[in-house]
């Protein structure tokens, strides 16, 4: 019996004929079967740490008043008032006449005044005269007292006439010093005169009521008739220059990191743009039952605000370039701040410091250099030594 060559090999194998399907269809399997899937990473948005220009600000707000306010009251009182040259809003000058009181009563004080000094002057001549009178006959009664002695002496005149020349002499001297005193008197009533003259003419020119600083007229009290007083409400109100200040409350944890000098913005309701400002003075105590500072920040445009005006203040407290990461990045442990930075796929934990707060930035003092990859969502979904696929966030890239 000859064999066919499939009956060959399967003699030669030690196999049965019907195990041949049995092993192509295993070969057919194995060829079909997918080679092993590679390993797959998680995909995670990572941010670059890149330098941008930060600002540290501080907000506050407040009211807006005069820098510096002047009241003006009259010098001289119980004169009616004549006349007013200013109003509210006026813009006045240093000097300015803003009123003028009656000059009547005073222009009469000082007829009198005048009328007084010239009887001064009257009585001087008068007591000067009476004064070289009396020094004329105290000489002239010394040379009889002395030629009287004289002779008393040769015995030529009796002792009773040396003594009444002597005595003489003695009383004319007397009378020269009473006209000095009289003359001194008079000359004291010419000087008190001359006083009363300047004090009227002093009056008088206080009848006009003048501006004692430049500025606006914030207020006016005065009314025509009234009697001058300088008891109760000023005559005007000058805000001196037109300068206006903001007089924000601060937080009492940001009012340490003020300081004069530092810029603002200042904004209120319906204006478009923000208006300059500079803190001029930062106040030294805190309120001790609202816990708030003030800082005083002056207005560089006063002509856009109005005293009493509700102005919010960003203050400039520090404005850099340096680099930053998103806030969202930034996370806390008992190691300090940290953040999650990338490496060749591995994610890392790193302390870092921080600086300035920006909005949606935070600035890294130390910790990071530019160009690291961190995590955007720190701790929200990987885990130091995870391995990631890095997703660079273009939204965070300047």
């Amino acid at each position: 019996m000859r064999l066919t060559p499939i009956l060959m090999l399967t003699a030669a194998f030690g196999m049965t004929l019907p195990a041949l399907p049995v092993l192509a269809q295993e070969a057919e399997a194995a060829a079909e079967a997918p080679a092993p899937a590679a390993e797959t990473l998680p995909a995670i948005t990572v941010a670059e740490v890149t330098s941008r220009r930060l600002t540290d600000r501080v907000i506050a707000s407040g009211l807006v008043g005069a820098v510096e306010e002047v009241q003006v009251a009259p010098l001289i009182e119980g004169q009616p008032l004549e006349a007013l040259s200013a109003d509210v809003g006026d813009t006045v000058t240093e000097g300015q006449v803003l009123a003028v009181l009656s000059r009547s009563s005073l222009e009469l004080q000082r007829s009198e005044a005048v009328a007084s000094l010239a009887a001064a002057e009257a009585s001087i001549a008068q007591a000067e005269a009476q004064l070289v009178e009396t020094e004329a006959t105290a000489a002239e009664a010394q040379r009889v007292a002395d030629r009287t002695k004289l002779l008393q002496e040769q015995g030529s005149a009796p002792q009773a006439q040396a003594d009444t020349a002597t005595a003489n002499a003695v009383s004319a001297a007397a009378r020269v010093q009473v006209a000095r005193q009289s003359l001194e008197s008079t000359r004291a009533q010419l000087a008190l005169a001359e006083a009363r003259l300047e004090n009227v003419d002093l009056q008088l020119s206080r009848t006009e009521v003048k501006a004692p600083v430049a500025g606006k007229i914030t207020a006016r009290n005065a009314k025509l008739g009234a009697i001058a007083t300088a008891a109760g409400q000023p005559m005007f109100v000058i805000t001196r220059d037109g300068a206006l200040e903001l007089r924000a409350d601060v937080a009492e944890s940001d009012i340490l990191r003020l300081d004069e000098g530092q810029p603002a913005r200042l904004r209120t309701a319906g204006m478009s743009t923000a208006l300059e400002g500079k803190v001029h003075l930062v106040e030294p105590t805190i309120d001790p039952v609202t816990r708030l500072g003030r800082a005083r920040i002056a207005v560089a445009d006063p002509e856009q605000l109005r005293s009493g005006m509700f102005v919010e203040a960003e203050i400039i407290v520090a404005e850099r370039d340096a680099l930053a990461v998103p806030l969202t990045a930034v996370g806390s442990t008992a190691e300090g701040i940290t953040v999650m930075r990338v490496r060749d796929g591995v994610v890392e934990r790193v302390v870092v410091t921080t600086g300035i707060r920006d909005g949606a930035y935070v600035e890294i003092v130390d910790g990071l250099a530019a160009g690291d990859l961190v995590v955007t969502k720190a701790g929200a979904f990987v885990r130091a030594g995870d391995r990631i696929n890095p997703v660079l966030d273009a939204g965070n890239t300047n």
